[in-house]
């Protein structure tokens, strides 16, 4: 199977509508959305509550792309086992949330998912040089983790390094934060193919008129076409 490197749009239903995440991720689905992301916060690792696993378990009955959990949480290797029951696809963990990242990497692999690995603005690329061969996708974070609706932060040069570090190995490389029509050819030009958007996607619409979020998501796709 062929590696597709093409750009995916990934919303963050962390901007969704909360008492209707259901039809909310039917309807961005419906308009085009090719993942489902979903920031599990913790309170102490960042400074706000989102998602346990029985959150996530009742998300997957609606999702039918692929679900793309955030563990923004420390420690993270007690929680795997349930993340996987709940049915996420790819799991990812903070290098920052605990001493033994390769071992948290290994233990998602061996629960059934595919396995990511995040970087905070601060946090150099040279962190995670020695998981990659662990690794199907490394999340750059672009605002610092812990809540929506940030500004950019450019990190372009760190998603040009992780690109070379990379090579040839399928490893997708995602862009959460501050992701819109402006900021996403800047960091797709630099590698990266996978875009975490939360505001960007869901300003204007509604699961009542859904529409708006399908130009959102072709305004930023749109954005990065003379990029792939």
């Amino acid at each position: 199977m062929t590696f597709d490197r093409s750009i995916k749009i990934a919303p963050s239903i962390l901007s969704a509508d909360f008492a209707d995440f259901g039809r909310e991720i039917e309807a961005v689905e419906a308009q085009g959305a090719d993942w489902i992301h979903v920031d599990v916060m913790d309170g102490h690792f960042v400074p706000n509550l989102t998602f346990g696993p029985p959150a996530v378990k009742a998300f997957r009955k609606h999702v039918n792309t692929f679900m793309d959990v955030h563990l923004m949480i420390a420690p993270v290797d007690p929680y795997i086992e349930a993340y996987a029951d709940a049915g996420a696809d790819l799991l990812t963990a903070h290098v920052e949330a605990g001493p033994h990242i390769h071992r948290t990497l290994q233990a998602i692999r061996g629960a059934g998912m595919k396995a990511g690995v995040a970087l905070n603005p601060g946090t150099p690329a040279e962190a995670v040089e020695h998981v990659l061969d662990l690794c199907d996708l490394v999340c750059v974070m672009t605002v610092n983790p812990g809540f929506g609706g940030q500004s950019f932060i450019d990190m372009t040069g760190k998603v040009r390094q992780l690109r070379a570090m990379i090579g040839d190995r399928p490893v997708h490389i995602e862009i959460d934060g501050g992701v819109t029509p402006q900021t996403a050819p800047l960091v797709v030009e630099a590698g990266a193919d996978v875009l975490v958007a939360g505001s960007a996607v869901f300003k204007g619409g509604s699961v009542g008129n859904p529409a708006p979020y399908g130009e959102n998501i072709r305004a930023i796709r749109v954005s990065c076409d003379t990029l792939v």
